[in-house]
């Protein structure tokens, strides 16, 4: 099978936020690695790249909430 590659366009990169500490914080629901809900993180490749801005600049005052055990 031959792709026509004179119709196709590059995929965006999609920002993400996880550093790859991907556990739940059991107060917040939030995870302690990038501080998203599960929610946002299921659904992150499908958001559009304002989605993703808005949910990245509310991050780090979310983490100051998020309780991080060691890993």
């Amino acid at each position: 099978m031959t792709i026509n590659t004179k119709f196709t366009r590059p995929m965006p990169a999609i920002a993400s936020p996880c550093i790859n500490i991907c556990r739940l914080d059991d107060a917040t629901g939030l995870c302690e690695g990038c501080g998203r809900s599960i929610d946002e993180i299921a659904c992150w490749a499908a958001l559009s790249e304002d989605a993703r801005t808005t949910i990245m600049a509310g991050l780090p005052s979310r983490l100051e909430g998020v309780v991080r055990r060691g890993g």
